[in-house]
C-alpha cells in the first residue's frame, strides 16, 4: 500500500539556489473497459487545453490514492474504484505565474470508472473524452506517461 505523508509536502532540493525544488503530484489513469476494449478518460488542462490525466499535489491526512481520487472526482466528475498499485511515474515542468517552472514527478494510480457525474468542482475549467490506449498516449505530451498509456493492462489491476 503506498500511503501519502500526513504532513505538508516538503520538496526535494535540486541544487543550491532552491529555485528548482521537486515537487510530487498523484494522478489517475482513469479506464473502462466496452466491448473488450480498453478506453482511457484524458481531460484538458485549465491553462493550455492540452490532453492530460486528473491529477493534483498530495493532501494532508489523506494517502496518496485518495488524493488522487479526490482529483479525479474535482477535475473530470469521475466515480470509481481506485487500485492502491502504481502503474508508474512521469515528469513534467509546471509553468508557474512567474513564468519559472517547477519539476515535478507524478505517481499513476488506475481507476475503474463507475460513472462519471454531469455536475462536478472543475466541469466548466475542463473538457473530458473517452480515448483507445493507442489514441490517449499520442494525446499526452510526456514520453513516460505516453508509455503508461500505451502499455496499460487492467487484467493486472487489483482492485
Amino acid at each position: 500500500m503506498v500511503v501519502a505523508a500526513r504532513n505538508k509536502q516538503h520538496p526535494l532540493q535540486l541544487g543550491k539556489s532552491g529555485k528548482r525544488d521537486l515537487r510530487t503530484q498523484f494522478g489517475v489513469l482513469p479506464y473502462r473497459v466496452v466491448n473488450g476494449k480498453v478506453q482511457i478518460l484524458l481531460i484538458t488542462s485549465r491553462e493550455t487545453g492540452r490532453w492530460i490525466i486528473p491529477k493534483g499535489w498530495p493532501e494532508a491526512g489523506l494517502s496518496a490514492t485518495a488524493s488522487a481520487a479526490r482529483e479525479a472526482w474535482e477535475e473530470a466528475g469521475i466515480e470509481g474504484r481506485i487500485s492502491e498499485t502504481c502503474l508508474g511515474l512521469y515528469s513534467y515542468l509546471k509553468a508557474l505565474e512567474d513564468r519559472d517552472r517547477l519539476p515535478v514527478v507524478v505517481a499513476v494510480f488506475p481507476v475503474k470508472v463507475s460513472r462519471l457525474a454531469e455536475k462536478f468542482p472543475e466541469q466548466k475549467a475542463r473538457k473530458r473524452k473517452w480515448f483507445s490506449r493507442k489514441k490517449a498516449a499520442a494525446r499526452v505530451t510526456e514520453p513516460e506517461l505516453r508509455r503508461i498509456l500505451r502499455d496499460f493492462d487492467p487484467s493486472l489491476v487489483h482492485l
